[in-house]
């Protein structure tokens, strides 16, 4: 990869109304940052009322339809070729960035063998956090699940909607898969940035992606998902997806960082909800010991069931995928 000028296309993804004040507010944080955006771009997932109600509202916003299939790699995707920067960031359209968040990711960046870089997902809890919810999992709310060290550390991939990419590695690469992610009419279904930090790095095995944990956004945690019904669903989704990934980049890669946090960061967190309620009168201990177990037996019974399906009926896909998204890049 070559040394660019290090300016950033900022993308939010929408695609419903009734996150209309959420969506506001992460573009009103956009425009608070410390250095600005060389530009906001807003991509409507086929919500055409959305998308007239976004160029009305937003005269310094560019607005713009997922021009792929319905889904949130699509609108990334159609956000990707839109965009003019060398550097093209994502916040999630349910977030608020700190001042400092862009100039953080930015800053890391200012390194060429940094293919990418991500920052830390904070909850803010829309209603009561629930006691029995484990912190080692958080990763199903789309936050940061992992203790914060005091610098920027090398990890696989960033999470998808706090993250800062070289453009260059779309152009090269490709983009996100439409196989993979979330689609607002299936399973909360995830994995796309994993599969494609991991085919950056299969491309680029001398390069990194950076976490910088103090690029900082906050994420709106309505009372639906701290439900025990979500936290199944999404860690069975998250199995499922884990099976996909699989077969794109295989086993080893798919599921590296995988292995290490069920040995480190499970392990550590159910001794502490026990301890937590031997040895601190903590009663909600032992319960979100009993959650991190459930949740990693709901998340394997996904990935099985996922590999199964991928082997009795996966198909060879006939489809380039560097090529296809290539040709739909602006030419600069």
């Amino acid at each position: 990869m070559t040394e660019t000028i290090l300016d950033a296309s900022v993308i939010i993804c929408a695609y419903t109304e009734k996150r209309w004040d959420d969506l506001v507010a992460a573009v009103e944080s956009v425009r608070q940052q410390s250095i600005p955006a060389r530009e906001i771009i807003i991509v409507v997932d086929h919500n055409p009322g959305l998308l007239e109600r976004i160029r009305a509202s937003f005269s310094d916003v560019v607005g713009i339809e997922n021009s792929e299939p319905q889904g949130l790699s699509g609108a990334r995707n159609s956000g990707i070729a839109a965009a003019q920067g060398s550097l093209v960031a994502f916040l999630d359209d349910d977030a608020m960035a700190e001042p400092d968040w862009l100039a953080r990711l930015c800053s890391c960046c200012e390194d060429p063998q940094v293919m990418g870089t991500g920052g830390t997902v904070e909850p803010y809890w829309l209603s009561k956090r629930p006691e029995w919810f484990p912190e080692e999992f958080y990763w199903t709310l789309g936050c940061t699940y992992q203790l914060r060290p005091e610098r920027p550390v090398v990890v696989r991939n960033p999470f998808g909607g706090c993250t800062c990419y070289r453009r260059e590695l779309f152009e090269i690469v490709g983009g996100f898969r439409s196989e993979i992610g979330r689609d607002s009419r299936a399973r909360p279904m995830g994995g796309e940035e994993t599969e494609l930090c991991i085919r950056a790095s299969q491309r680029w095995p001398e390069k990194i992606f950076l976490y910088e944990p103090n690029a900082i956004i906050h994420h709106r945690i309505p009372a639906s998902r701290a439900t025990w019904r979500y936290f199944r669903s999404r860690c069975y989704a998250e199995g499922l997806s884990k099976a996909v990934v699989a077969q794109f980049v295989g086993t080893k890669d798919g599921l590296a960082s995988e292995r290490s946090y069920i040995i480190s960061n499970l392990a550590h967190g159910v001794r502490r909800g026990i301890a937590d309620t031997l040895f601190r009168r903590d009663g909600a201990g032992i319960v979100r010991a009993g959650a991190i177990v459930a949740g990693l037996i709901t998340t394997m019974t996904g990935y099985f069931v996922g590999s199964l399906t991928q082997r009795f009926t996966h198909k060879e896909a006939e489809t380039d995928i560097q090529k296809n998204f290539k040709q739909a890049l602006p030419v600069k």
